[in-house]
């Protein structure tokens, strides 16, 4: 422990000692279950919802669409107050947001109140600040495992609120299932107010003057948009953006191909969320450390890409939710290690009083792809049935794959020379 001190003697916590570094860090996994919990127990509910209130599909899209936008504008911004600010400071403004927007939810009774309810969402961002957490108190070497110990909360959370949601919204209705959430997620402002410490970077006094000069720069969007200029940064977010924009379609419009093209009750749809949550529980708890520990991440992201292709290949031919419970199997495998190991490499290539600025344009890819996901997947949808989004996943993901392989063989190439 003196060792430690005598490297950062100006540190303002004793964060990063043996054991309460692991606390800290199993409260954060903790917190991360309860944040993916109400999600997931406010997804399962919400399209029921909008089709009491008279939505259609095309409406239910416009909704989610709303969300990626405002998560869009929100992710960057709620990852530099991160690092400027501290890790307890950005999660509870995520807390503080999920209270309100599941409140809203909960007095939701019409379709501008659904619209509006949406708003708070700019600043709930539970799961990247335990990325944060995380990724600040783990070494570069331990950081994909890590993270992919924070996919099995995600699991965890999937599995909770999917069976919650349902269960909760068939008995007792949307209203008392949105209240359980804002009770929820002010729990977990709790946990973070008296577990998370103020800071989880070491810091040095520069660090500290830095901060000071910089306090005025979190909504600087040159100071967020520097973190692409590093090198390797652009290609990987291209990588990320284009490879996942197939499946992120299929995962916002998956909630009507439940309710129309398989014809599931909300209940059914909550087991069958579960089932999701159980298979990714399985692969980011027990598959992906070992994965990252014998082979490179590049080699993961390469078959991660084909394997996601050959699921969309699938998913082209899927007639019924029987079916699809088998595809769900290599496509939870190929989404689980695309974003843990994409994550991985951006967060390794900044300095570490950036990888909050880094996680949050990490989540704000994902936003994007809720942002545009909704209205080609209504589109699609309407014109071309289910089978469209197996074809474009098939497709789009075979040329990155190509691209992806050319590249290694030609760095392979290079290097004998």
């Amino acid at each position: 422990m003196s060792r430690v001190k005598s490297e950062s003697p100006t540190a303002v916590t004793d964060v990063h000692t043996g054991s309460k570094m692991q606390r800290v860090i199993y409260v954060t996994y903790l917190i991360a279950v309860l944040d993916i919990t109400w999600m997931f127990l406010q997804f399962s509910i919400t399209p029921y919802l909008a089709k009491k209130l008279g939505f259609d599909t095309l409406w239910i899209g416009y909704l989610q669409t709303m969300v990626g936008v405002v998560q869009l504008l929100g992710g960057p911004i709620f990852g530099r107050f991160a690092d400027l600010f501290g890790a307890r400071a950005a999660m509870c403004l995520s807390c503080t947001a999920s209270v309100v927007y599941y409140g809203l939810l909960a007095i939701a009774d019409s379709p501008l109140m659904l619209f509006i309810h949406k708003l708070p969402a700019v600043l709930m961002h539970g799961l990247p600040g335990a990325q944060m957490v995380v990724t600040d108190l783990t070494e570069p070497d331990k950081r994909a495992e890590a993270l992919g110990k924070l996919g099995l909360c995600f699991g965890i959370g999937m599995v909770a609120g999917s069976t919650l949601g349902g269960t909760l919204s068939t008995r007792y209705g949307e209203t008392f299932a949105a209240c359980v959430a804002a009770g929820g997620s002010f729990i977990s402002f709790l946990l973070v107010w008296t577990f998370i410490p103020k800071h989880t970077k070491i810091q040095t006094p520069q660090d500290n003057t830095d901060k000071k000069s910089n306090a005025k720069s979190v909504f600087d969007l040159g100071e967020i948009t520097r973190l692409m200029k590093y090198p390797g940064v652009a290609k990987t977010f291209m990588v990320k953006i284009i490879s996942g924009l197939p499946s992120g379609i299929f995962q916002v419009m998956f909630s009507v191909i439940a309710m129309n093209f398989f014809q599931l009750a909300p209940e059914q749809n909550g087991y069958l969320m579960a089932y999701f949550g159980i298979v990714s529980m399985v692969i980011q708890g027990g598959v992906i450390g070992r994965l990252t520990s014998k082979y490179s991440e590049n080699s993961l992201l390469l078959l991660s890409i084909g394997m996601s292709s050959l699921v969309g290949l699938a998913q082209v031919f899927m007639a019924n939710v029987f079916q699809f419970c088998f595809i769900v199997l290599p496509m939870m495998f190929s989404l689980s290690v695309f974003n843990v190991i994409t994550d991985s490499m951006l967060t390794k290539t900044v300095p570490s009083s950036d990888t909050g600025t880094m996680l949050g344009l990490c989540a704000s890819v994902q936003s994007l792809l809720r942002t545009i996901g909704p209205t080609i997947g209504g589109f699609l949808y309407h014109n071309y049935g289910v089978a469209s989004f197996g074809f474009i996943q098939f497709a789009v993901n075979m040329v990155v794959f190509v691209f992806m392989l050319r590249n290694m063989v030609n760095s392979k190439d290079e290097r004998r020379e």
